[in-house]
């Protein structure tokens, strides 16, 4: 009797994706670029995503809309910031691995600013449209990282 085939002939299953968790904002910090955003700036944009079900946010590579590397599967808003959790879809590709070598921590968001106050310093962002979530090399604030992978 020989020895059984080693699935050769069955289907490659795709890998699970690879998941994270983090703050792709804080609350009042003020950015590199002299933004400061407000608790609440985030509640319209995520409640009107929910209420009309427009389905996930986009995960992004440097915020490259060419480069989709996967979704934001939850995205709310702490006593800290817009918390996210997050997966890639391909967990052997790059920019998987850029996470796990700790290369690559920042997370960041493409917006538009409805509401905001500007002064001398900069603007307080009181009301965000939000577009996307991007992993990228230098967040505009420098705590903006994962802090947890699965």
């Amino acid at each position: 009797m020989s020895a059984p085939a080693e699935n050769a002939a069955a289907p490659k299953r795709p890998a699970d994706p690879m998941r994270f968790a983090g703050y792709a904002a804080l609350f009042d910090k003020r950015d590199a670029g002299r933004d400061t955003i407000r608790p609440g700036a985030f509640a319209r944009t995520l409640s009107e995503r929910g209420a009309t079900r427009r389905g996930p946010l986009p995960l992004y590579w440097q915020h490259n809309p060419d480069q989709r590397i996967g979704w934001i599967e939850h995205a709310s808003e702490d006593g800290k910031g817009l918390r996210v959790i997050a997966s890639i879809d391909n967990p052997q590709g790059g920019a998987a691995a850029a996470l796990r070598a700790g290369s690559v921590t920042g997370l960041s968001f493409g917006y538009r600013a409805r509401g905001f106050l500007r002064d001398q310093n900069g603007r307080d962002l009181t009301d965000i449209d939000l577009f996307e979530v991007s992993l990228v090399t230098h967040p505009m604030q420098h705590e903006a990282r994962v802090h947890m992978i699965a």
